[in-house]
């Protein structure tokens, strides 16, 4: 059975402009050049599947309902600006210190945990020794490393700021397969690759 490949994309930093707590699509900027790399990547046969940790629903911020009319949205823009359809949308609502109750736990989804990354996997039947992780932080990388992807560090959001909380204790030697600027500039190297 021929499995699917995927492109696995954190959500702040690699679509939209990162703007710390987005809680209102008003506040939704798409990053330049993200429509037309995601349309590259679904060209060549990649399913493209968003994995966002989203602690503002833990902090109170927002509800998961809010945060998926926000996704919804997001996606709509992106195709709005050429992009194809995103397959899914996966999010992670906990948060090890989590103002509400109910969201605090330390949970296997939430990055640099792979569970999102793994659920997409079994969802779409995904070789995931054939697909990529792309993100921001560290975290991504990591999440991406663990759960057995390429992955691809891209500095066009957080890329500076210290390491997200996490209980998950991190291994220093995993360094990102590909280093590079943007979606686009990893959607180049992504399709060198064999």
């Amino acid at each position: 059975m021929t499995q699917n490949r995927a492109i696995f994309l954190d959500r702040d930093g690699v679509l939209v402009e990162d703007v710390d707590w987005l809680t209102n699509v008003a506040q939704i900027r798409i990053l330049e050049g993200a429509p037309a790399a995601a349309r590259r990547l679904k060209e060549a046969g990649y399913l493209l599947l968003v994995v966002t940790n989203q602690p503002v629903i833990a902090r109170g911020l927002a509800t998961e309902a809010e945060i998926e009319m926000i996704n919804a949205a997001i996606g709509q823009r992106l195709v709005e600006a050429g992009a194809p359809p995103i397959d899914r949308f996966y999010l992670c609502p906990h948060h090890p210190r989590a103002t509400l109750p109910a969201y605090r736990t330390d949970c296997a989804c939430r990055k640099p945990r792979p569970g999102m990354i793994l659920q997409g996997a079994r969802d779409f039947g995904v070789d995931l020794t054939a697909s990529f992780m792309v993100g921001d932080r560290m975290t991504d990388v990591f999440a991406g490393a663990k759960a057995g992807c390429r992955t691809v560090f891209v500095q066009t959001g957080k890329h500076l700021e210290p390491l997200i909380q996490t209980t998950e204790v991190l291994d220093p030697n995993v360094t990102p397969d590909w280093t590079c600027a943007n979606l686009a500039a990893a959607t180049d190297w992504i399709l060198t690759r064999p």
